[in-house]
């Protein structure tokens, strides 16, 4: 028996789920409701890592202060979470491209069609963080659900060699991750698949809920949120300009055509509109008093009522 076989065989993701075994006599409504009932298991294996992922956040602000940068690294389905978790950060919170990067083994191909063999090589990983110039001050995130694939192994082991806080996030228990590179695991433990092995399922939606929240928090504690709402987008479509104007409007309780004139009068900058019309200031002292206060919009205007 080849030893491959023997790892996976033992991996969590890749035992059979006693409640889908008869699933290819199910009809459609019981096959859905199944898998809808799984699903909604995830949320409390997530919660059962918020400790962990407590510290990820922590120690991820703490780097993006100082300069760092965050790169998440997959292959496959996991890739492809990091991909649309990374893409998101610079539209929603005006971040750019470079702050958090996605890596998947196969490049840009392995996005849309599955790039075979692409992971097996820990040397590619490895490259990869090379080629991206990782240092010590930053963060880099392996996501693999069955906590074994290569590629993202040798990029962890090569940015822990160098001085960057590794985090393993896989859907396998954390009493069987024993790799020295790691600073932290996440291990969100969802139980087998409805369908056998497939991964882009439970795994897959746990995934995204970590890395989601991971980067929320974090750039909450950036100041990128005023209230509950997304005060650092990037005005790149029409869509987004309207959103805006209505973010205006609801934080400062002015009308459509006042949100649209502090836009034009702030650069097309959300959180000095919002300070120039509460506070009554021109976008100098907003943009002043916004940097006093290291982009938080309420403490900037707790520090323009002090003047």
């Amino acid at each position: 028996m080849d030893d491959l076989f023997g790892e996976i065989e033992s991996l969590a993701t890749e035992q059979r789920n006693p409640l889908s075994i008869r699933m290819d006599e199910m009809t459609a409504e019981e096959i859905l409701r199944l898998i809808n009932s799984e699903d909604a298991k995830v949320a409390g294996a997530v919660s059962q890592e918020i400790p962990h992922i407590i510290r990820v956040v922590e120690e991820l602000v703490s780097r993006f202060k100082n300069g760092g940068r965050l790169f998440y690294v997959g292959a496959g389905t996991s890739g492809r979470m990091g991909i649309i978790d990374a893409a998101e950060c610079p539209p929603t919170f005006g971040t750019h491209w470079q702050i958090v990067q996605a890596i998947i083994a196969g490049g840009k191909e392995a996005v849309f069609q599955s790039q075979e063999g692409a992971e097996d090589k820990p040397e590619n990983g490895a490259k990869e963080m090379a080629l991206r110039g990782v240092k010590s001050g930053d963060m880099v995130i392996g996501i693999a659900a069955s906590k074994r694939t290569p590629f993202v192994l040798g990029a962890l082991e090569k940015s822990y060699s160098i001085g960057a806080f590794t985090v393993l996030l896989t859907t396998n228990p954390r009493e069987s991750i024993s790799y020295p590179f790691l600073n932290e695991t996440i291990c969100p433990v969802v139980g087998p698949e409805v369908l056998m092995g497939s991964t882009r399922m439970k795994s897959a939606l746990a995934q995204k809920m970590v890395l989601t929240m991971i980067t929320t928090t974090a750039m909450v504690r950036l100041g990128k949120v005023y209230e509950n709402m997304m005060v650092d987008l990037q005005l790149t479509n029409k869509k987004l300009e309207e959103r805006a104007k209505r973010i205006v409007m609801i934080a400062t309780g002015c009308d459509y055509d006042r949100a649209s004139e502090l836009l034009k009068l702030s650069g097309r900058h959300v959180k000095t509109a919002i300070i120039m019309q509460i506070a009554h200031c021109t976008k100098e002292d907003a943009a002043r008093v916004l940097s006093e206060s290291d982009g938080f919009v309420k403490q900037s205007l707790g520090k323009i009522s002090e003047h």
